[in-house]
């Protein structure tokens, strides 16, 4: 199963400004929502941007705000809780497949995606631009994700898989953002 960016939808979820310190390793983690969201934009792959309760959170990150559209405002866990995402993606008659990233995985990750793949989208996860606050959650939230069916990736496969080929116009470009410079990702624990 593979991606196309014309039928896929990139929703990147709860980035807040307010739980960002929260997360070990965010620098690395906003660095790979910030090239999956630049290489949406250049490929042509929907993206759809939600923030849980900004009133209480506060805003996306700039970083990754300033690469996608206004945010959907939500206060359920689930971005399929709220009308407003459900109905951006209706809005796209030829969405199949899905790739969530952003915060934190074992809460808003987890549940979207489970209500995603009930409503029959192929989900995917790539799992260097998800995190949370703490490494038992994460783990244990992509092992469910798994074996609910997600398809666990990262976002360099994904950004390839969107481009398909290095005759693509548009490759070099691409190849830019994967190559640029980023923070290093967090050495995993013991």
């Amino acid at each position: 199963m593979r991606t196309r960016p014309e039928t896929t939808v990139l929703a990147v979820i709860d980035v807040q400004q307010r739980l960002v310190p929260a997360i070990p390793g965010a620098a690395a983690v906003i660095d790979r929502i910030c090239r999956l969201a630049d290489g949406a934009g250049m490929l042509g792959v929907r993206r759809l941007l939600a923030e849980q309760y900004p009133t209480g959170l506060g805003p996306t990150d700039p970083e990754v705000a300033g690469r996608m559209p206004r945010a959907i405002e939500k206060l359920s866990f689930s971005c399929c809780g709220s009308e407003a995402f459900l109905a951006s993606l209706a809005e796209a008659t030829t969405v199949e497949s899905v790739v969530l990233a952003g915060v934190e995985t074992h809460v808003c990750i987890l549940q979207t995606a489970v209500d995603l793949l009930a409503r029959g989208f192929s989900v995917f996860v790539p799992v260097d631009a998800v995190a949370s606050r703490h490494r038992i959650d994460h783990e244990t939230a992509i092992r469910r994700l798994e074996a609910s069916g997600a398809i666990l990736t990262t976002s360099e496969s994904i950004l390839f898989e969107w481009c398909r080929s290095a005759d693509h116009p548009r490759f070099q470009d691409l190849r830019k953002v994967v190559l640029r410079e980023g923070p290093e990702e967090p050495t995993p624990g013991p």
